[in-house]
């Protein structure tokens, strides 16, 4: 169960890479992200009816909902397609959003008391490196400024600390009920930003529709609920190790999709992320809960 969710969260998070791709060729950042909770809060509403989730009982449930939601979805996005939208290549993007499990491991290692051995330390760092890899064709930081520098940044800080924040504040909330509140505030906040800066324009295309509905759908909804499933099942930095692998993915999608061909320093770079995940979350004494 844990592995087909695992592997299932690598292909929507990697594939979600080519979707916002092509949604943000027809809408600015705030605006396509307000249209893509909006319309996740329709498709939620029918799940809700049918199935009523466990609402939180208390003000600090809902403020700890509240957060991680603000963190997860209106913080890391926000960030890291206004970086997009500023230049920044989404090569640079991709690899500064992957240092995640490196934090995560740092921070849980702290806060959480989570034990790394060597070999799993190692497979962190050489995780890192396979991405960097990975990603090195797209690499530019000649269109690296110091805003959108700051908001890819913004948008690891996030990511980061939203799913540290789930674990250790809202670790048995209602998924259901979690993420209609997180989409619901994320919108709240991303809705004003795209009619004030971006006076809310885009161009209304099929494709775009198209990318929300994956998006909302496979990544947001069911991708997302993995995600915290899977954190709720294992520690932080082995689950989030999984980070590494949706770059991987992405290269592969755009090969079947695209037909774009990966190099030799790609190849060799995909092999070397998967092999840092394998020792994150696996070793001879110990097994993760995904391994």
């Amino acid at each position: 169960m844990n592995a087909l969710l695992a592997w299932y969260f690598v292909a929507v998070w990697g594939a979600g890479y080519v979707a916002t791709k092509i949604g943000l060729q027809y809408a600015p950042p705030f605006t396509f992200l307000s249209l893509r909770f909006s319309f996740g809060l329709l498709c939620l509403l029918p799940v809700v009816m049918l199935w009523k989730p466990a609402w939180p009982r208390t003000r600090l449930e809902w403020i700890h909902l509240v957060i991680a939601g603000l963190l997860m979805h209106a913080v890391q996005l926000g960030g890291s397609h206004y970086a997009q939208y500023l230049g920044m290549s989404a090569g640079v993007v991709a690899l500064i959003i992957s240092s995640q499990p490196l934090f995560t491991a740092l921070i849980a290692q702290k806060l959480l008391g989570e034990k790394l051995q060597r070999g799993q330390w190692l497979g962190v760092f050489l995780g890192l490196f396979g991405v960097a890899l990975v990603v090195w064709h797209k690499l530019d930081i000649r269109e690296v400024t110091a805003a959108s520098l700051a908001a890819t940044l913004i948008a690891l800080a996030g990511v980061t600390g939203a799913t540290l924040y789930q674990k250790v504040f809202s670790p048995k909330a209602d998924l259901r009920a979690a993420t209609v509140v997180q989409f619901a505030v994320s919108a709240a906040v991303l809705a004003p930003l795209a009619l004030a800066v971006e006076g809310f324009e885009f161009r209304n295309a099929w494709q775009m529709w198209a990318a929300i509905a994956s998006l909302v759908i496979f990544a947001s909804i069911l991708g997302v609920m993995a995600l915290y499933w899977l954190l709720r099942h294992g520690e932080a930095t082995r689950v989030t190790s999984m980070m590494y692998l949706p770059p991987v993915f992405a290269v592969a999608l755009e090969l079947v999709m695209f037909g774009v061909l990966p190099g030799a320093l790609t190849l060799a770079g995909m092999a070397i992320a998967c092999a840092g995940v394998a020792m994150t979350v696996w070793t001879p004494r110990w097994r993760s809960s995904i391994s």
